[in-house]
C-alpha cells in the first residue's frame, strides 16, 4: 500500500472544494493519527555485563587447551548465576515441543542449538553459539624481549 503525505491528501480535497471547516477536521484529524503516542516510549536498554563461560571438561583449567561461550547478563547480576540460567533455559527448551523431539543434553548442546527466545526470560543473551578458543596469560608483559630502537625520522641521511 502506498504511503502519501498528509498535505498532498489536502490539496486533493481542496481540488474537489470541500467545505474549509470538514477540511481542517479531516486535516486535522489525520495529523494527530500520524503522530506518534508520547505514552509509547521504549524503556531505556538495560545495561549488561559480558561474561566468558570455560569448558573445562577435565579439570585441568590453566595448563590445557580451553574452550568456552561468550554470554551476557544484567549488569547487576552475579556471574556465578550464568550456569543457572543457562540450565533454566535449557530445561525450557527441552519442554517445547522441538525439545521433546531432539533435548539437548549439555551446556554445549543448549547454547548452539535452543533458539534465543528460551534465555530471554532468565535474562541471558548469547553472543557466541558456538564454543570459541580460550587463551590463559599470565598478564605480565615482558620488558626487554621487544626493546626496540627509536627512529629519529626528522634526520635526514645524505
Amino acid at each position: 500500500m502506498a504511503k502519501i503525505e498528509v498535505n498532498q491528501v489536502a490539496e486533493i480535497l481542496k481540488r474537489h472544494k470541500l467545505e474549509p471547516s470538514l477540511l481542517r477536521e479531516i486535516v486535522e484529524e489525520m495529523n494527530s493519527a500520524t503522530q506518534p503516542e508520547a505514552d509509547e516510549e521504549k524503556p531505556p536498554a538495560a545495561k549488561k555485563q559480558f561474561v566468558v563461560l570455560l569448558s573445562d571438561m577435565e579439570g585441568k583449567l590453566p595448563t590445557e587447551n580451553l574452550t568456552g561461550w561468550v554470554v551476557q547478563i544484567p549488569e547487576d547480576a552475579s556471574p556465578y548465576s550464568t550456569t543457572e540460567r543457562i540450565f533454566k533455559g535449557a530445561y525450557d527448551f527441552n519442554a517445547s515441543k522441538k525439545g521433546r523431539m531432539m533435548p539437548v543434553k549439555s551446556v554445549g548442546e543448549a547454547l548452539e542449538s535452543a533458539s534465543p527466545k528460551y534465555f530471554k526470560e532468565s535474562e541471558l543473551w548469547i553472543k557466541t553459539k558456538l564454543p570459541v578458543a580460550v587463551v590463559v596469560t599470565d598478564n605480565v608483559l615482558p620488558k626487554d624481549e621487544f626493546k626496540t630502537e627509536k627512529v629519529d625520522r626528522r634526520r635526514k641521511d645524505a
